[in-house]
């Protein structure tokens, strides 16, 4: 089967922990897990699965996955296979993971970009945060992406699924997260039907 063609059968979050355990970087699930996950809660059906990494620790995958098959998705999204060892582009972000070419797909792998111990937003390299500070772990210890930004990588272009996420995660954004995903949200996209939403026409502002 052309891997275009071949399904999905997403890993659970239990799997994937017990998976990228097997190394020693830091991973995040992420996507739409990533928030049901913050919320501490079931939301919805996920046709996939997401992992973020960092790009510096991009081969970890080839350590955590040993034995699957890995593709990189070339820009515009063309699928090719993952040669062991090799360091992809900074224009490269996205790898599929299954077990064996006749297997469905279990595991999309999203690559960040980083300086030091800070966090880069591949999408806006001005924002920027300590690593140790994006993201947060279950009471199973299972690693996820910090809420605000899972949904300002989301708000870019939402989908029906992005809406439903950003409308069942928001009553849980503190008033830090909902600053943070305004500014970024402002900063990158402008004007954006979630901004009333986080900063009401009657919230107090900062006078500095």
């Amino acid at each position: 089967m052309a891997p275009e063609l071949a399904p999905w059968d997403p890993a659970g979050p239990a799997e994937v922990q017990r998976l990228f355990s097997r190394q020693p970087a830091p991973w995040w699930v992420a996507g739409g897990y990533a928030v049901e996950l913050a919320a501490g809660r079931r939301l919805r059906e996920h046709g996939d699965i997401d992992v973020l990494l960092l790009r510096r620790d991009q081969l970890a995958v080839q350590q955590a996955l040993a034995g699957w098959e890995w593709w990189a998705a070339d820009p515009p999204g063309t699928l090719r296979p993952w040669r062991r060892d090799e360091r992809l582009p900074a224009g490269v972000h996205d790898i599929w993971c299954r077990r064996s070419a006749s297997s469905p797909w279990r595991i999309q792998v999203m690559l960040d970009e980083s300086a030091g111990d800070e966090w880069g937003s591949r999408r806006a390299r001005h924002l920027r945060r300590p690593i140790a500070e994006i993201g947060g772990r279950t009471a199973d210890g299972i690693p996820f992406l910090a809420p605000e930004i899972q949904l300002f990588y989301k708000a870019a272009n939402p989908r029906p699924k992005d809406e439903f996420d950003f409308a069942a995660v928001l009553p849980s954004l503190d008033a830090a997260q909902r600053r943070w995903l305004a500014d970024a949200i402002a900063t990158t996209c402008g004007a954006h039907p979630w901004l009333p939403a986080l900063v009401p026409a009657d919230a107090p502002r900062d006078p500095g």
